[in-house]
C-alpha cells in the first residue's frame, strides 16, 4: 500500500527539505491541517498577535539569514492582514512564502466563513500566487514556491490551500527530489570586457551598491572588485556594512560628490528609485555614463552604456579579475575621501548634542556606542530611523534592518523577533519611533511568551515628525501630527511582562540599556526626545 500523507504533512515535508526551521503564524482553523504537519516534522511554530507581524517576521528571517522566510495565516482577513508585509517584501526583494488557508472547495461561492479569492490580490504583489487544488500537487507547489522566492530577483510567493483539501492525501515524494534556486545566466565575457574598458578610460568612476548584492551573497566579490578597480563605493539598504566604516573606498556620506561628480557610475544591485532620484541629476550627473550590474533590468530608467544582467556574484567576480591591473586615480580618491571625512565630522554635531529632552541624533549615538559590534539593529519609524540610518555604522552586512523603500511602519517587532531567533547569542535592538510603536506594540506579548529578549529603544518625541516638520515647512500648517509627548510605552511593556524604564537625559541612556539587557526580558527604554529636532532631509519623499 502506498505511504499516503495528508496535504499539510506533504507541505511540511517540502518546507523541511528546503531548510525551513520556523513558521510564523496566528492560529486559524483554515490552517490546522498544516499545523499538524509542521509539528510532526519538528518545524517550530512561532505564534504572534497579528498576521502582519507573522509576515514581517518571515521577511525579517529572510533578511538576516538569506533563507526563505515562511508565514502561515488563516483565510480572508488573515491573508489581507498580511498584505502590507508582503508588499514590503516585494519592494525589498525579500524571499518569503506566505501560506494562506482558503474556504473549502465543497462550498466555494456559497458564502463560507472568511471566503475570499486571495490570488488576484496576492498575485499583484508576489512572484507567484497559486491555489493547491489536488493533494498530489501539495509537495511540489510548496517546494516550487520556495525555489521561486529564492531565484533570480528574489521576492515573496503565495500559496493557499482549501480547508477540505488538507484532509486528503497522496504518496510521499522521493527524499532525493530537490529544486535548486536559479541565480541567473552567467555574464557575457564581451560585456565584462566593455565594463573594464570603460573603467580604464574613466577619470572619476564611482559605484553605488544595493540590496541585491546581499541577496546574491556577493558581498565579498563586491569588495574584491571595488578594491581592484580603486573605485569609491556608496552603499544603501542591505548593502550597508559591506565595506566597514574605516575602509578608504567607502563614500556613502559623500554620495553627492562620489555620484554627482562621477563621469562613470556603476549601479550594482540597486534600483533607480526615489533614493537615487530615479538616476537623474543632481544625484547622478546627466553627463555621466551609467553601467548596470544586476539580476535584471528592474527599475533601470536611464539608458546604460553597458548592462550585465543575471548571476551578479559571478559578474562581480569576473570583473574583479578583469580590472586587477587597474591603477588608482589618487586625486579623485583623495577628493572623495576628504568629502567623506568632512560629512562625518558634521555628523558629530548631531551625535554630541546635549540637553533634555534628548536630541534623537544623540540618542542614536549613545545606542551605537553601547552595543556590541555584532549586534543586530532593527529600525522602525520615520525621522527617528532616518537619524539612525545617517549616523549608525555597521562593520559587516546583515546587522542593520529597516523597512526599506516601501516604508511600512510596524515592521520592527516582527523583524526583531526573527533576528533574535536567528541569532540568539547576539544583542538585538529595536529602534522604534513612538508612532511606529503604536502599530504593533502588543507584539511584546509575543516576545514575552516565547522568551525572546529583544530590547526596544523608543524615540518618543510625541509627534509624527516625518510629517509634521515637512508639513509645516511646505504648507505652513500642522494637521493630525501630534501624539502626546510623555506616553509611557515602557509601562505598556511592563504590563505585558517585560522590562521598562523612561529616560530623559542623554547620559542616562547607556545605564538604562545595560539594565534592559541584563533583565533577560523583552524590554523598552522609552526616551523622551526633542520634538523640535528636525532631520536634515534632502532626499525626495515621493
Amino acid at each position: 500500500m502506498a505511504d499516503d500523507r495528508q496535504t499539510g504533512e506533504l507541505m511540511a515535508m517540502a518546507l523541511k527539505r528546503a531548510g525551513v526551521a520556523n513558521v510564523f503564524t496566528l492560529n486559524g482553523a483554515h490552517i490546522w491541517g498544516l499545523y499538524q504537519g509542521l509539528v510532526e516534522h519538528e518545524i517550530r511554530l512561532v505564534d504572534v498577535r497579528h498576521e502582519q507581524t507573522a509576515a514581517f517576521a518571515a521577511e525579517g528571517w529572510a533578511k538576516v539569514t538569506r533563507q526563505c522566510g515562511v508565514a502561515a495565516v488563516t483565510a480572508g482577513p488573515g491573508v489581507t492582514n498580511s498584505v502590507s508585509a508582503v508588499a514590503s517584501a516585494r519592494q525589498n526583494d525579500s524571499p518569503m512564502l506566505l501560506i494562506g488557508g482558503r474556504s473549502p472547495v465543497a462550498r466555494w461561492g456559497m458564502g463560507s466563513l472568511q471566503e475570499m479569492d486571495h490570488r488576484p490580490v496576492l498575485g499583484s504583489l508576489t512572484k507567484s500566487a497559486v491555489t493547491i487544488e489536488r493533494p498530489e500537487d501539495a509537495y511540489r507547489a510548496t517546494a516550487e514556491a520556495v525555489r521561486t522566492a529564492l531565484s533570480e530577483r528574489t521576492g515573496p510567493t503565495f500559496v493557499d490551500v482549501p480547508l477540505d483539501l488538507f484532509f486528503a492525501g497522496d504518496e510521499v515524494p522521493e527524499a532525493t527530489e530537490h529544486l535548486v534556486a536559479d541565480r541567473g545566466d552567467p555574464p557575457d565575457p564581451a560585456h565584462v570586457r566593455e565594463v573594464a574598458r570603460l573603467l580604464s578610460e574613466a577619470r572619476r568612476p564611482a559605484l553605488i551598491a544595493g540590496a541585491t548584492v546581499w541577496w546574491a551573497r556577493a558581498e565579498e566579490e563586491l569588495v574584491r572588485f571595488a578594491e581592484a578597480a580603486h573605485i569609491p563605493v556608496c552603499l544603501n539598504g542591505l548593502a550597508r556594512g559591506m565595506l566597514p566604516s574605516g575602509h578608504p573606498l567607502l563614500a556613502s556620506r559623500a554620495r553627492s560628490t562620489a555620484l554627482g561628480e562621477a563621469d562613470l557610475v556603476l549601479v550594482v544591485g540597486a534600483p533607480l528609485d526615489f533614493r537615487l532620484n530615479w538616476g537623474m541629476a543632481p544625484v547622478i550627473s546627466d553627463e555621466a555614463k551609467v553601467v548596470y550590474l544586476d539580476v535584471d533590468d528592474f527599475r533601470k530608467h536611464r539608458q546604460p552604456a553597458v548592462a550585465i544582467y543575471g548571476d551578479l556574484k559571478s559578474a562581480l567576480a569576473e570583473l574583479a579579475e578583469a580590472v586587477r591591473d587597474a591603477q588608482p586615480r589618487q586625486e579623485w580618491l583623495d577628493h572623495v575621501a576628504e568629502r567623506e571625512a568632512a560629512a562625518r565630522q558634521r555628523d558629530q554635531a548631531l551625535a554630541t548634542a546635549d540637553g533634555s529632552p534628548v536630541h534623537p541624533g544623540r540618542l542614536v549615538a549613545e545606542v551605537e556606542r553601547y552595543l556590541d559590534p555584532d549586534a543586530v539593529i532593527v529600525g522602525d519609524g520615520g525621522d527617528f530611523v532616518s537619524f539612525a540610518g545617517k549616523l549608525i555604522q555597521r562593520e559587516k552586512p546583515g546587522l542593520w534592518i529597516d523597512p526599506g523603500p516601501f516604508g511600512c511602519l510596524g515592521s520592527g517587532p516582527g523583524y526583531a523577533l526573527a533576528a533574535k531567533l536567528a541569532h540568539p547569542d547576539r544583542q538585538v535592538l529595536l529602534l522604534s519611533g513612538d508612532g511606529a510603536f503604536g502599530f504593533s506594540g502588543m507584539e511584546f506579548d509575543t516576545l514575552v511568551r516565547h522568551k525572546v529578549p529583544v530590547v526596544c529603544v523608543v524615540g518618543n518625541n510625541g509627534i509624527w515628525a516625518l510629517e509634521k516638520h515637512p508639513m509645516q515647512n511646505l504648507l505652513g500648517v500642522s494637521i493630525a501630527t501630534d501624539l502626546g509627548h510623555q506616553t509611557r510605552y515602557d509601562k505598556v511593556v511592563e504590563a505585558l511582562g517585560g522590562y521598562g524604564e523612561m529616560v530623559d537625559r542623554p547620559e542616562a541612556v547607556a545605564p538604562a540599556l545595560k539594565r534592559a539587557f541584563d533583565s533577560g526580558l523583552p524590554a523598552c527604554v522609552n526616551v523622551l526626545c526633542d520634538p523640535t529636532a528636525e532631520y536634515p532631509r534632502s532626499a525626495v519623499l515621493m
